[in-house]
């Protein structure tokens, strides 16, 4: 089993991001269960493979070459592959993984999580979507998502492929995971 976690290649100004992220790497680990990131070593990328490293996890690393030539890539973990384009990085993360998981995160991890989401609308995959909305960071995505279902603009029956919850624990009780 591997969950591909999606996270903001910053900290974040609260230091409970950080914390979450290696509270999250290091469950995951302990449970055996395999991790899939961007591999990077920079923000909150770099607390979870630094976590899962220490623990003892495998941790699968999957970014750009460009990204790599900038010295952004974390070369101390189980495996990093190198690929050409940013498309290429979300389709072999999803390949690789089992499952998904977003964490806090700016642009990048919501353009990850919203591509995963519509590929499971259309029926690409059939793997769990998961949001933790650690201090309820997510919760005006929630509320978003909740008022385009109302407007007609996501089908209700697709509300319920993203799943929410608060904590990591509740989250992956919720994923059947």
């Amino acid at each position: 089993m591997k969950i591909a976690l999606y996270c903001g290649a910053r900290l974040g100004y609260d230091p409970t991001y950080a914390e979450l992220a290696r509270s999250v790497a290091r469950t995951l680990a302990q449970r055996g269960i395999g991790i899939v990131y961007g591999g990077g070593n920079i923000g909150l990328m770099g607390e979870i493979a630094e976590a899962a490293i220490q623990a003892g996890g495998e941790i699968i690393g999957v970014i750009p070459g460009s990204m790599v030539e900038e010295e952004l890539a974390h070369h101390g973990i189980t495996r990093l592959e190198i690929v050409s384009t940013m498309h290429q990085r979300k389709s072999r993360i999803e390949e690789l993984s089992d499952a998904f998981i977003a964490l806090p995160g700016g642009y990048g991890t919501l353009d990850e999580l919203f591509e995963i989401i519509t590929w499971r609308q259309l029926k690409l995959h059939h793997k769990p979507i998961g949001l933790l909305n650690h201090q309820g960071f997510y919760d005006h995505l929630v509320g978003f998502i909740d008022k385009a279902c109302k407007e007609g603009f996501v089908p209700v029956k697709n509300r319920d492929l993203l799943i929410v919850a608060n904590d990591l624990e509740t989250l992956l009780k919720k994923m059947l995971l």
